[in-house]
């Protein structure tokens, strides 16, 4: 596939075409779940830091650390009291020194979250704004607005109710009735205004913090909702958006269905002149910073306006993550994608997991009307652990030999299914308490990870605590039961990520080969990738040997042939394929 010159269409030109991010394999690490050094329950840094050992073998490329701030964790650190420093329970700013060095040392580069749309009612600029009153420059600061009949306007809450919590009950004074502040999501962190000056010196001066402290680059949290439409108006979609009035009214096939990031609170032409001037910032302290959007847009080419040469560097790719299950989408995500992103001169990204979405050896087990979106709770049917492990190291092996960079989540190196029998009582996760028990959340994908077969919370820590609870067997995933394992899920990251760099396929580009419905074949250099997504075996003929296969060897069918493959049923491989295809890739 041949991509349009940002130069071509006008646009700023590129100076960022060897940039390191632009074919990293970059892993999310969610420090509160990773593993905890000190046994309070909770993880930490230095939890982080014995396990650095763990990252290198992986062979990843940078790691992304989650929000580490100070923070009352109303939702999970996402509620922000203060930019500059790091939460007490998390460790101490020196050893978050430590661990950027650790990394450093071990050739990855550290990426952290930047979450710019909303802070903690915590946080000194709230609390001085609800103390200063009406019209005072500190509420400025974020979006308070007066209505006499009712909330301002009727948006709602990612999280669930009304977007606007009233001021009065919070400050006991009789001038504030009928005040009330924006909360795009939990009522204890309300919305920043971005048309006031302090703020954004607030965050340039958080950008040129960070990066004298090592950091090697930003994801930008909703990053398409920090500007609203000039004089707020209504919202089409109104302020049920997890539809849960039609729960209460029986209407099971509305219930849960969560409604889109649309509407004047979102992807509002503003936003963009905010990443100009941080890409301004960042190109006056550093090279080749990296910004990453989590733009939840409705197309690729929404996306593909964060990422133009003077703004974000990559932008999250969604719509694959969405894809699920169907080679029919998943191709068109592939082509649209790398069409929109070439077209502005940008890498594509890839990604199944984070820690906001069931993961996927969990969410691709399901049928594609599924909708696993709220979570899954013990209520729901519950996933085919083995379908859902092998299509989920197919599809990540088939998104591995994609050109780009590739996002991982923590554990699903592993193989780590979604915890799906959590008993209600003990979730943590703002969703569930907001839409009135109906949406079980994301505690699932969020549980402290396993590093050892046994002990009494393997290997998290050495107490046993974790803020939530591990599943039966979760051992049986930990590195130490899979290590040394050659079709554990473990070795096939492991290798598969080394092949990627080998073969340089994150630099190269896509060619479409012949293949039957359902099943893709793409050639990116000298190596063919192939994913099945079908319920039958599938042979492709007169190729090159396998390279590596997502199946167990005991299965390996016709893998060995030279000229023959046979990939089983929800199978992905990559073939040395005899000619080099376009650009690039062929490392001999």
């Amino acid at each position: 596939m041949t991509s349009t010159s940002s130069c071509s269409q006008g646009l700023a030109p590129r100076t960022d075409t060897d940039a390191w991010w632009r074919d990293a394999v970059i892993y999310q690490i969610y420090p509160r779940s990773f593993a905890d050094a000190n046994g309070d329950g909770i993880g930490d840094i230095q939890g982080i830091r014995k396990h650095v050992d763990h990252l290198a073998a992986l062979g990843i490329d940078a790691v992304w650390l989650s929000p580490f701030y100070p923070s009352p964790q109303v939702d999970a650190g996402y509620d922000v009291s203060d930019y500059f420093d790091l939460a007490p329970e998390y460790g101490s700013l020196e050893d978050l020194d430590a661990l950027i060095a650790d990394l450093h040392e071990a050739s990855i580069r550290v990426v952290i979250d930047l979450v710019p749309n909303h802070s903690s009612d915590q946080h000194e600029w709230f609390r001085s704004a609800l103390a200063a009153g009406p019209g005072s420059p500190e509420r400025d600061r974020y979006i308070f607005r007066h209505s006499d009949d009712s909330t301002p306007n009727n948006w709602g809450s990612l999280f669930g109710g009304s977007a606007w919590q009233p001021v009065e009950p919070l400050t006991g004074r009789s001038r504030d009735r009928g005040w009330y502040y924006l909360h795009l999501f939990a009522a204890e962190q309300p919305d920043f205004n971005w048309s006031n000056e302090d703020v954004h010196e607030h965050f340039r001066t958080f950008l040129r913090f960070w990066v004298e402290r090592g950091i090697d680059g930003f994801r930008v949290d909703v990053a398409h909702g920090l500007v609203k439409a000039e004089g707020l108006p209504d919202d089409d979609l109104g302020p049920d958006r997890w539809n849960v009035v039609a729960a209460e009214d029986e209407d099971a096939a509305a219930a849960r269905e969560k409604l889109p990031d649309v509407g004047p609170a979102f992807n509002q032409p503003g936003v963009h002149d905010i990443y100009r001037e941080w890409r301004s910032v960042l190109n006056e302290v550093g090279t080749d910073i990296l910004m990453v959007a989590e733009a939840w847009v409705p197309t690729e080419a929404d996306a593909a306006l964060y990422v133009r040469a003077d703004e974000m560097s990559q932008a999250f790719n969604f719509p694959f993550l969405t894809a699920g299950w169907d080679a029919a989408e998943l191709r068109r995500v592939i082509d649209v994608s790398l069409a929109e992103y070439g077209a502005v001169g940008a890498p594509a990204t890839w990604v199944l997991s984070n820690h906001d979405v069931v993961r996927h050896a969990s969410r691709l087990a399901y049928p594609a009307d599924m909708d696993t979106n709220p979570g899954i709770g013990s209520n729901d049917p519950q996933p085919d652990a083995e379908l859902g492990l092998a299509r989920a190291r197919a599809a990540t092996l088939f998104m591995l030999g994609l050109p780009g960079s590739a996002y991982l989540y923590q554990g699903e190196e592993l193989g780590l299914p979604e915890h799906t029998t959590m008993e209600d009582e003990v979730r943590q996760d703002p969703l569930w308490e907001r839409t009135n028990h109906l949406v079980p959340g994301r505690d699932g994908c969020r549980v402290p990870l396993p590093w050892t077969r046994d002990g009494v919370s393997y290997g998290y820590n050495t107490t046993g605590r974790t803020w939530l609870p591990q599943p039966e067997r979760w051992g049986d995933y930990s590195p130490e039961a899979q290590e040394g394992l050659e079709d554990s899920t473990l070795a096939l990251y492991r290798r598969a990520i080394a092949l990627r760099r080998e073969r340089r396929l994150g630099r190269g580009a896509v060619e479409w080969l012949a293949s039957e419905p359902g099943v893709l074949f793409l050639r990116n250099g000298v190596t063919g990738v192939v994913l099945n997504t079908t319920e039958h075996p599938v042979t492709i003929e007169d190729t090159g040997r396998p390279l590596i296969i997502s199946w167990h060897s005991a299965d390996r069918g016709g893998a060995d042939a030279t000229e023959t493959v046979v990939l089983p049923p929800n199978g992905a491989c990559w073939l040395d394929l005899p000619q080099g295809g376009p650009d690039g890739g062929d490392p001999r």
